[in-house]
């Protein structure tokens, strides 16, 4: 294979590829443009394997992808261990077993079109690209830039990955010379080529093997002037290899036209088709599309119900539900969607593919207008159950409203009741607790007529999850008791396992040991039974009570274990909460910039639910208060927006104490006043209520908030009482070395030195200058005046070495060629890109640089 303009990155892909071979695996991220060359970059890379295995997996463009189709396709190629139970094992079973083959022997790796891939398919991408650092795997995952948005899953993906076993590779596109090499190896002219293909390999083959001095508009006319040389019986046959993504099974063929040898060879000896072992696909994907968008809509639709009807009965391993969906919708076989859009939502579902599964209940509300009301009220709460497990909020509220109106009009009391509980749980979910209060006792009078099935525990144990999250204890556990009971009554695990939730955690409000054993007793019959939404609920709750005592491994340790369960199985919605949490965590621990990084990268999530919303924009703001950034103020009234409708202490009490300690630090007496004006209408029941109140009374009313008569907070009743150096011990034995230094600035002046130095590693700019202050006031001698050279002339704290990075990025340089030029690695350049990014709040790099020319930084080149 002649590749131009290719070498050196096929160099530093086998260089990747021998050290795998030795035991230490990574992750490649190939993107480029359609056409550009990712595909036959990989092949030449094949051919350096060696004795290594190969598995090779696409993703496939259909309507709804089918879970885990490059794990499909390598099983079909490949005698592993895993390929008669890849349906059978539980997710993280499935991956546990693919990362054991892969330990097994020296494997290269390919998954291909990754912007197309499922749920299913990236949590795999993201499980093993955490554990290949020593498993002797070259994982290679190309993907199509241009179709990869800032809120596309692979972007997630990406983010999650360890930056030190990851290397990213844009194929470009080839020079002029590089054009010109290639007409004189196909014995063309090169005039005008270049201005016509702009460099795109497949657009400059396509007009080489065309042959001829006419210039066609685009690659539709030059695979059109190919397909039009073909004889009727080709033709039909290419049209046929069009409507099926990627590529089309032999014996699919077969059954669909039993086309003649010399049909088939005509379609091969003309480079529209290839073929792979026992199938058949065009040689590029931009050359399948532009045939099936020539194929008029009756033909397209014939087409698609000739393979459905090959498809009717073949086995699930040959023709996954995903790919009849996809015929069957584009036949407008109602009949068929009906039937199996739902079968395959299921199968998504048993894969952990959430957001597939509301894909195809989409794909079958479409084809229901003409249903029974039933028959579509069933449909849409399906729907809404999948967008609420994938942070689709927005629709999973509407969805449900729209169902329970269909039971409504059925006079289905008990099925509008359920779905009325599920407004109630959904409108919280979105911010919105007046609602939700509402819906909850809409519910209950719904479902108070006899007899009490599973829909009225369900109605009682949401009822004691809303008390629960407003800090109403007492009335938590009683409803939740009368939960707990009917469903032990009615032999429902599930319902008992959420009404324990509900019970074990407003125990712990209530500062009752005792909520552990229940909470973790919930999470234990969750995870027994696969009730995946109540054990996410209960690692949620877990973590959360840790973070807010600040007992900080035992919250990362539940925060791991949360993730990785979420994670897997698509529950995005809590995944979010967690991934939330975990910035908050990160925070109380000091550490601030990959705190604010990761609270960036999750507001840049499209559907990231008002609740952990909230949380994420507090963390960020309170990180610029502290260091002094620019904008902290309209990120914290952004986050106290938010939270206000929600009506919960647990909310706006983080925002108000990020607020009140921005006006202490800026001696602005009127400005900490007006924060503390939110908490008027909120109830402080929680037990989190003191930690969060000593905070605000810290800097706000050192002799105590009004109605409170002492600290409750150990630390704080320490510092309280005059006892600094035991506060300041207490704060470093909890991990919070904010609050450690400002109880060292309480005392002596070897204690104040000591809390200038943590503050100064902080980047806690408004407290090292107000101790700076202190001390030269005290006639201290030896204090610097400000900061280090290198930070004073940005309001960002912003490090020498982050100012270059921003000089270059001004320039227009990318990160490998700023690499390059400071002598670093890429992944060090990385990390200050990110670290100056998170600095100064933007999520871009035109953000970047236009913030840096508005601080006065000049580019570089």
């Amino acid at each position: 294979m002649n590749l131009f303009e290719r070498e050196s990155q096929l160099d530093a892909l086998a260089d990747l590829l021998q050290k795998a071979q030795g035991g230490a695996g990574s992750v490649v991220l190939i993107g480029g443009e359609a056409g550009i060359g990712k595909t036959s970059l990989v092949t030449a890379l094949r051919q350096r394997r060696d004795a290594m295995n190969l598995w090779w997996g696409a993703c496939d463009a259909l309507q709804t992808p089918h879970p885990l189709a490059p794990l499909h396709d390598i099983i079909r190629n490949n005698p592993v261990s895993f390929g008669a139970r890849v349906d059978q094992l539980e997710r993280m079973q499935l991956f546990s077993v693919v990362l054991s083959e892969l330990r097994a022997a020296p494997t290269l790796f390919v998954v291909e079109d990754a912007h197309w891939a499922d749920e299913a398919t990236l949590d795999l991408l993201r499980f093993l690209g955490r554990r290949l650092e020593q498993v002797p795997c070259l994982l290679v995952v190309t993907y199509r830039d241009d179709e990869v948005s800032a809120q596309h899953p692979l972007r997630r993906l990406m983010g999650d990955l360890p930056r030190v076993s990851v290397t990213r590779m844009q194929v470009p596109r080839l020079t002029a010379p590089a054009v010109e090499a290639m007409a004189r190896g196909s014995l063309h002219s090169h005039e005008g080529l270049y201005e016509v293909t702009q460099g795109n390999p497949f657009f400059v083959s396509e007009m080489l093997r065309r042959g001829t001095e006419t210039v066609p508009h685009g690659v539709e006319d030059l695979v059109l002037a190919r397909f039009a040389r073909l004889g009727p019986a080709a033709q039909e046959l290419a049209q046929l290899a069009a409507i099926v993504p990627r590529h089309i099974q032999g014996w699919l063929l077969e059954a669909v036209l039993a086309p003649a040898v010399d049909t088939i060879e005509e379609c091969l000896d003309t480079g529209l088709l290839v073929a792979h072992g026992e199938a058949f696909a065009y040689r590029h994907e931009l050359a399948r599309v532009a045939i099936e968008n020539s194929l008029s809509g009756p033909r397209a639709q014939r087409l698609h119900a000739r393979v459905l009807a090959a498809l009717e009965g073949v086995p699930a391993h040959r023709a996954p539900l995903a790919w009849q969906v996809h015929h069957a919708a584009r036949a407008r076989d109602t009949e068929a969607v009906l039937r199996l859009a739902p079968a395959a939502a299921e199968e998504a579902q048993r894969s952990g593919a959430h957001r597939e599964a509301a894909a195809h209940f989409r794909t079958a509300l479409a084809f229901a207008d003409l249903q029974p009301d039933a028959i579509r009220a069933i449909l849409l709460e399906r729907l809404s159950y999948e967008c609420y497990l994938t942070e689709q909020i927005g629709e999973a509220l509407a969805t449900r409203g729209a169902a329970r109106d269909l039971w409504r009009d059925l006079g289905e009391t008990l099925r509008q009741g359920d779905a009325t509980r599920w407004l109630s749980r959904l409108s919280w979910y979105n911010g919105q607790t007046a609602p939700a209060q509402a819906y909850a006792d809409e519910a209950i009078q719904l479902l108070g007529d006899p007899p009490a099935g599973r829909e009225r525990a369900m109605a009682y144990s949401n009822r004691a999850q809303l008390h629960m999250l407003q800090g109403e204890n007492g009335d938590a556990i009683q409803w939740g008791q009368r939960a707990l009971q009917l469903a032990r009554e009615l032999g429902d695990r599930e319902i008992e396992a959420h009404a324990l939730n509900n019970i074990g955690t407003a125990q712990l409000d209530g500062d009752d040991d005792a909520g552990a054993i229940t909470l973790e007793q919930s999470l234990r019959t969750s995870l027994e039974h696969g009730f995946e939404e109540h054990a996410a609920r209960a690692y949620v709750n877990l973590a959360y009570d840790a973070v807010m005592r600040k007992r900080l491994p035992a919250a990362q340790d539940w925060l791991d274990h949360g993730l990785a369960y979420c994670e897997a199985r698509d529950l995005d919605a809590w995944a979010g909460y967690l991934a939330a949490m975990q910035a908050s965590a990160r925070f109380a621990a000091g550490q601030w910039e990959t705190a604010a990084s990761q609270a960036a990268q999750l507001l840049r999530a499209p559907n990231l639910a008002p609740i952990s919303r909230v949380i994420v924009l507090t963390v960020l703001g309170h990180v610029r208060v502290r260091r002094g950034d620019p904008d902290a103020l309209p990120v914290l009234e952004e986050a106290l927006q938010l939270a206000l409708p929600m009506q919960s202490f647990l909310r706006i009490a983080p925002v108000v104490a990020a607020r009140v300690e921005a006006a202490w630090l800026q001696g602005d007496e009127p400005g900490a006043t007006a924060a503390m004006a939110a908490l008027v209408s909120t109830h402080a029941r929680s037990r989190y209520h003191h930690g969060l109140m000593d905070e605000i009374s810290y800097y706000r009313n050192p002799g105590g908030h009004p109605g409170e008569t002492s600290t409750h907070t150990p630390a704080f009743t320490l510092q309280r009482t005059g006892q600094w150096r035991e506060a300041a011990e207490a704060w470093r034995d909890l991990g919070c070395p904010y609050e450690q230094a400002r109880a060292l600035a309480e005392g002596d002046e070897a204690a104040r030195r000591a809390a200038l130095a943590i503050f100064e590693e902080l980047g806690a700019s408004p407290m090292v200058a107000r101790l700076r202050r202190v001390l030269r006031e005290a006639g201290v001698r030896g204090v610097p005046r400000g900061q280090r050279a290198s930070t004073q002339a940005n309001p960002c704290a912003l490090t020498s070495r982050e100012v270059e990075v921003l000089q270059l990025l001004c320039g227009g340089l990318r990160n490998a060629q700023i690499a390059q030029r400071l002598s670093r690695s890429v992944r060090t350049v990385d990390h200050h890109v990110a670290a100056a990014f998170a600095k100064l709040g933007v999520g871009t790099r035109t953000e970047a640089v236009a913030a840096a020319l508005a601080m006065g930084i000049r580019a570089r080149k």
